[in-house]
């Protein structure tokens, strides 16, 4: 039954209440969470040097994290491709609702540090027969109440609940930083794909070239055959050079093909014909930009700091598991009126309240806290194990790329070379064989040995611009829209 009380008894009570109310809530500020410290790196702290890396580390005004995509990818058709994906792309549209989910999730935790207060309004009608009165004579119940107030609100004394409420922000964190590791990853991954189907179409305009070069030879070995100035052997290596070239054609156009198909998955849409990439010789050079220091690099790539605040999670996670120990002090109170005619609610002496406060202490639970929180100790053991990793793992991709960057340039120059003296040489067994000095087999070597280090340098061209991407990539870049 409800207890009726004077309205200064009534707020004199609930002003104590309230005053005890907030000394409790305040002596639950400090959690039970382990001091969180950020990890030493398991990595040097220097990028490795060596003759591999002799351009690797060249230093710039900016870091690689400081500059927005549209600075670096400089191509204005790749810059409308990219801006595509970032609106279309589903894997990306996947981590943005998971982000709204993670949102949602914390509010809801959030929550539970504050009392959920509700209003109430009840009616009751009862009849009790004659037999069951102490009157002997039937009699009816009337009943009406309206209340304001909560139920089961926990003070959190010992931070259990303030525990949670960490894991879930920093769960919110770290779907945050997937979102903006998957940006980077989408940007780069478009680069990489346009730049692969621009360096095919270079390859199969060299196929093309080349069968038609090949065409007009053989039609001419072939007239020269058959006016008896030419041997048959000349003519079968002829045939055999024209019929390698088609296949390449066909190899190339699949890969073109096959090229723009990857392309449209990653944009979301079918890229338009306009937006495509005629070759690699259209495609401006990208942004140079400095590697930095290890130590900054690391702190600011998105993986990293996804594995950091799933770590710090699993760090305040041990909080709430050893303030299971310590006993659960749970509120229910309510204030209101109640009155036997539903006229009388708000008359004169019909205020009602009532306050209920329970203590649940733990006493013999057969190990299960003990279990629990030794659960959440190894959770924090796994994820620094994969905070490190994650660490080591970027360490080694940047040092990749920076060996990668600090020979391309050889490559290119050596490639170049190569191709140049491959084309002079081309065109010597060509004038020899129409001069009568040498067999047509000098002239295919030599156009194989051409066709080969014109392919060759398309290649080393693509991996100095897919370089710059992966660099970009690597050292956290692109997250700024």
């Amino acid at each position: 039954m409800k207890k009726r009380l004077s309205n200064s008894a009534m707020t004199n009570h609930l002003r104590g209440a309230a005053i005890a109310f907030a000394l409790l809530v305040l002596s639950g500020c400090a959690g039970m969470a382990p001091t969180y410290t950020r990890p030493e790196a398991p990595v040097p702290s220097e990028w490795p040097g060596g003759p591999a890396y002799k351009d690797g580390a060249k230093s710039t005004d900016q870091a690689a994290a400081d500059i927005k995509w549209q600075e670096v990818f400089i191509h204005e058709q790749l810059q409308k491709l990219i801006a595509r994906a970032l609106e279309n792309n589903r894997d990306l549209r996947v981590v943005a609702l998971n982000i709204e989910r993670s949102r949602a999730l914390y509010r809801i935790q959030r929550a539970d540090l504050f009392p959920t207060v509700n209003a109430a309004g009840s009616g009751i009608e009862q009849r009790a027969p004659g037999s069951l009165s102490a009157a002997g004579q039937a009699i009816t119940v009337h009943q009406y109440s309206v209340g304001l107030g909560f139920s089961a609100y926990e003070l959190d004394l010992f931070g259990r609940v303030r525990s949670l409420k960490d894991r879930a922000l920093e769960e919110f964190f770290a779907t945050e930083e997937v979102r903006r590791s998957v940006q980077i990853s989408l940007v780069a991954e478009v680069a990489s794909n346009y730049l692969t189907l621009a360096a095919d179409k270079d390859r199969l305009k060299i196929a093309q070239d080349t069968f038609e070069s090949q065409q007009a030879s053989y039609n001419l070995i072939k007239r020269r055959f058959e006016a008896g100035a030419s041997s048959e052997l000349d003519l079968r290596q002829a045939q055999t050079s024209v019929d390698s070239a088609r296949v390449d054609i066909a190899r190339f156009t699949s890969q073109v093909a096959q090229d723009e198909n990857a392309l449209a998955l990653v944009i979301g849409s079918p890229a338009p014909a306009d937006l495509m990439p005629a070759g690699l010789s259209e495609i401006t050079a990208l942004k140079e930009f400095s590697a930095g220091l290890p130590s900054d690099v690391l702190q600011r790539r998105p993986d990293i700091m996804q594995a950091e605040h799933l770590l710090k999670a699993a760090n305040a996670n041990i909080g709430a598991a050893r303030a299971a120990f310590f006993p659960r002090i749970t509120l229910t109170t309510s204030i209101g009126t109640s009155s036997n005619q539903l006229s009388g609610l708000f008359g004169t002496g019909s205020e009602a309240w009532s306050f209920a406060p329970q203590i649940t202490l733990p006493i013999f639970d057969t190990g299960r806290n003990q279990a629990n929180l030794k659960v959440t100790e190894v959770d924090r053991e796994i994820f620094l194990a994969r905070y490190e990793k994650a660490i080591q793992g970027a360490f080694r991709e940047v040092a990749d790329a920076l060996a990668q960057r600090g020979t391309i340039g050889d490559q290119m120059e050596a490639q170049q070379s190569l191709a140049d003296a491959s084309a002079a040489s081309y065109r010597l067994a060509q004038a020899r064989y129409r001069n009568g000095i040498a067999n047509y087999l000098n002239v295919l070597d030599s156009q194989r040995s051409l066709y080969s280090a014109q392919q060759g340098l398309i290649s080393v061209r693509l991996s100095r611009l897919v370089n710059q991407v992966t660099l970009y990539k690597v050292l956290g870049g692109g997250a700024k829209e």
